[in-house]
């Protein structure tokens, strides 16, 4: 049987399937869905739990792949569509979980920010950490908070928003969106570190770039994820 280019969930959405190899496949999840331990039962749209529901059950997509297990090695936010790399057995997950946590991954993002962001380019450096007044929420803490560095580039300017790409060589929580929200341009559409709008389209971030180093083969490895429906739903007008 013929390998299906995408993974049919089981509410009809559609996820296409961006790269796969013998270790790996990569995937364009769509915002909304939450990337969680499969034993997590706080929320429906756990996509994990639904991918390894999924493989269990022998679903078309994973039965002509022969797979018998599937797993996330790094996470988007529940809100952020984009690139995300699955482990197809357990035995590689441990090397690439080594391949983010030294920072070997070149991630790549674009996102709408609020106003006109003067910079052309810049770096931040700065701390994050939990906010104890708010569940769920990241600021900036330059004495408890994990260290974090994101890169940043004006790729356009249009009225009172500005499209940047965010290259995050770190990967906390959130870690785009705080930084941008403390440079005084926070994403358009989120609700954590944004002013309030009447954009309804949703969190103006995605995931669109992925390169590395295969830890096995040790080929270079390019991913990249369409931008053309974000871009005419976020900036085009």
């Amino acid at each position: 049987m013929a390998k299906s280019h995408y993974i049919d969930l089981p509410d009809g959405e559609r996820i296409p399937i961006l790269y796969e190899d013998r270790s790996v496949l990569a995937i364009d999840k769509p915002a909304g869905w939450m990337l969680a331990p499969d034993s997590w039962e706080n929320t429906r749209r756990n996509l994990q739990a639904i991918l390894a529901a999924s493989v269990r059950s022998r679903e078309h997509w994973a039965k002509v792949r022969n797979l018998r297990f599937i797993r996330f090695v790094h996470r988007l936010d529940a809100e952020t569509s984009g690139i995300v790399l699955l482990a197809k057995s357990p035995g590689v997950v441990p090397a690439y979980t080594r391949l983010f946590e030294s920072r070997s991954v070149r991630k790549t993002y674009l996102a709408v920010a609020q106003g006109s962001v003067r910079r052309n380019e810049w770096v931040c450096r700065l701390a994050i950490a939990p906010d104890p007044a708010r569940k769920g929420r990241m600021i900036q803490d330059a004495a408890a908070g994990k260290e974090a560095e994101t890169a940043f580039r004006v790729v356009e300017r249009q009225d009172n928003r500005t499209l940047v790409e965010a290259r995050p060589l770190t990967g906390r929580t959130h870690q785009v969106r705080v930084h941008l929200a403390w440079a005084g341009h926070p994403v358009v559409g989120d609700p954590l570190y944004g002013k309030p709008t009447d954009d309804r389209a949703g969190l103006a971030l995605r995931a669109v770039g992925l390169e590395y180093r295969d830890p096995f083969s040790r080929q270079a490895v390019v991913i990249r994820a369409d931008a053309a429906e974000f871009l005419n739903r976020f900036w085009k007008k």
